[in-house]
């Protein structure tokens, strides 16, 4: 596997970063995930300008501008011949002392990493996920907003570990006022009456795929609305529906006991799955660009 880091293209073994950079030591810094398929690089431009938004937000001067972050992906894609991958860029804050101050680390790391990647949930895009809402709460957007996609990801990873022990496939947060968020990986949609309704972004990540996911509602005439959600309305729902760039769509027939609708993937969910495919297969930014 060539690794991108710092304007060298490495093999895994030689993609090394300092024990003191603040990334590793703080979890300070910023990543997206960004998929590739056949050839072309889904939703690239808003995936780079999220990663440039979340840089900003935490006040980290990316070390290379946005034109050379997409050649970096485009030629890390090349050189581990993927054509089909999930991609990792990241931006750590870089190397520094052990204090927290991000004044003693004078220039940022950037790294790209190309993985083949399939479908994530296997064959519960038939079956069905079962989530879990888990007693962990959504980091609240005063403290660190959802919107920053940090290398701290340990809220995330809490709400996973308490997910793996009550045997759900994916966990469910709620914000500290108690409304729905997001999963820990991905964006929910509830399904109810014909109609899709979303949770504001305030309190979850403005997910690519759920902008994707939008898109297709509108063009086949389902109405969304976006209001604050509550354990009744998740309980209740016809269909509850995940999406993320590495889950893409999925649907959830069960969550903490209940039966999600008639249990099986619902027409709604079927509808977008169904449109979702093409749109990846034949938009994005091509690789070999000239």
């Amino acid at each position: 596997m060539i690794i991108y880091l710092d304007g060298k293209y490495l093999p895994e073994e030689q993609a090394r970063i300092s024990v003191f950079d603040h990334g590793f030591l703080y979890g300070d810094g910023v990543f997206e995930g960004i998929r590739c398929y056949n050839g072309r690089v889904f939703r690239l431009k808003e995936h780079i300008d999220r990663l440039y938004d979340s840089a900003k937000t935490i006040d980290l001067t990316p070390p290379v501008p946005k034109e050379e972050m997409i050649e970096a992906i485009c030629e890390t894609l090349r050189r581990n011949n993927l054509t089909d991958a999930y991609i990792r860029p990241i931006f750590t804050r870089g190397v520094g002392d052990l204090g927290l101050d991000p004044r003693k680390c004078p220039k940022a790391s950037a790294v790209v990493i190309a993985v083949t990647w399939g479908a994530m949930y296997g064959d519960l895009y038939e079956k069905g996920l079962k989530a879990i809402t888990v007693s962990v709460r959504r980091n609240p957007a005063e403290c660190l907003p959802p919107n920053v996609k940090s290398l701290n990801y340990l809220n995330n990873i809490l709400a996973k570990i308490e997910a793996n022990y009550k045997g759900g496939d994916e966990a469910i947060f709620f914000d500290t006022n108690g409304y729905l968020s997001e999963g820990s990986g991905d964006n929910l949609y509830i399904v109810k009456n014909g109609e899709i309704i979303v949770p504001p972004t305030l309190n979850n990540l403005r997910g690519i795929t759920r902008l994707v996911v939008l898109e297709i509602a509108k063009s086949l005439g389902i109405t969304v609305r976006e209001q604050n959600l509550g354990y009744f309305d998740l309980y209740t729902a016809d269909e509850l529906i995940c999406s993320g760039t590495a889950a893409e769509v999925a649907p959830i027939t069960w969550c903490d006991g209940r039966t999600i609708g008639s249990g099986k993937p619902g027409p709604v969910f079927r509808q977008l799955a169904a449109a979702f495919k093409p749109i990846t297969e034949k938009e994005g930014y091509p690789i070999n660009k000239k």
